[in-house]
């Protein structure tokens, strides 16, 4: 399918912007940038919402009435960019809809931080999790979009056993950026980009094979509870997203995969330009309800 005409007007907003990999680019200017342009987006109102010392690591709290599953959230951004703040308004839709209380974790962001700051923080956050009288006894999910979505993977990876599902929207997964989709299908997300987000996450030359930050190469892929995965047609990272799904098939994983077409990287948390993000939304949302059903031995609900 061709690019979807909200994903051409996303991409023609966004031509001419300075790229990442340029010298002059200002890290600390796009995260402020970022901030203001979430200020004034509406927010679901929730029961409770309420920024924590998760283990050390700052993170944001929310409880929706009647919640009933627990979700450990990484935002996206590459690993440098955005924070719970940028992603409040979209996890705030998703708690609300899911009916679920999520921890969205503010961890430690690179080049300030490299690896293994990150899913060393997330880690910290699962830990905090469980000591919280609230949410004990909860299905608890990992979920991440993006450079998140590799965060949620290798902690549950790091965790075995821990977590009830784990729900990945475009997991960025491969340094060597060896799919063919970063040749056929890097629509407004270009490969020099990613590789240049790779440089800013891993500390050394080695981190870029330790499964930890390449969770592709993990040996213990057949550890993981169900898993969802979804995918963008013209996103450079669709075909590590789907790899990953086969590898897990193949490992005897319980994994769902859906590829949206005509979307690109990104579209998930902007309900107000992409018609498809509401429906990815919603399927993760349905998907936890219906993984919880299943462990219960119960009609989802």
């Amino acid at each position: 399918m061709a690019l979807h005409p909200q994903a051409r007007r996303a991409i023609a907003n966004s031509a001419g912007e300075l790229p990442v990999t340029d010298p002059a680019y200002d890290i600390a200017a796009a995260r402020e940038a970022a901030r203001a342009a979430v200020r004034d987006e509406p927010r679901v109102p929730l029961a409770e919402v309420r920024d924590v010392d998760a283990g050390g690591v700052p993170a944001r709290l929310y409880l929706p009435e009647g919640y009933d599953v627990v979700v450990l959230h990484a935002h996206g951004g590459g690993f440098v960019f955005n924070d719970v703040e940028v992603h409040d308004a979209a996890v705030r839709r998703f708690a609300d809809l899911a009916r679920a209380a999520v921890l969205s974790v503010d961890y430690r962001r690179p080049p300030e931080h490299r690896f293994p700051a990150a899913p060393d923080d997330m880690s910290a956050a699962l830990a905090w999790l469980a000591e919280q009288p609230e949410l004990a006894g909860l299905p608890t999910f990992s979920h991440g979009d993006s450079a998140g979505g590799n965060l949620a993977l290798v902690t549950a990876l790091r965790h075995p056993g821990r977590f009830a599902g784990v729900a990945l929207v475009y997991p960025f997964l491969d340094p060597t950026a060896s799919f063919d989709s970063y040749r056929t299908a890097a629509d407004g997300f270009e490969p020099s980009e990613a590789a240049w987000y790779w440089q800013q996450y891993a500390a050394t030359p080695a981190d870029l094979t330790d499964p930890d930050l390449a969770p592709l190469l993990s040996p213990d892929l057949g550890t993981l509870p169900p898993t969802l995965i979804a995918t963008a047609e013209h996103d450079p990272l669709r075909d590590e997203g789907e790899h990953l799904a086969l590898l897990l098939a193949e490992a005897g994983v319980d994994v769902v995969a859906t590829r949206y077409l005509g979307q690109v990287h990104g579209f998930w948390r902007h309900a107000s330009v992409f018609d498809a993000a509401a429906p990815l939304m919603a399927q993760v949302a349905g998907w936890l309800r219906l993984v919880k059903a299943r462990r219960q031995g119960t009609p989802s609900a």
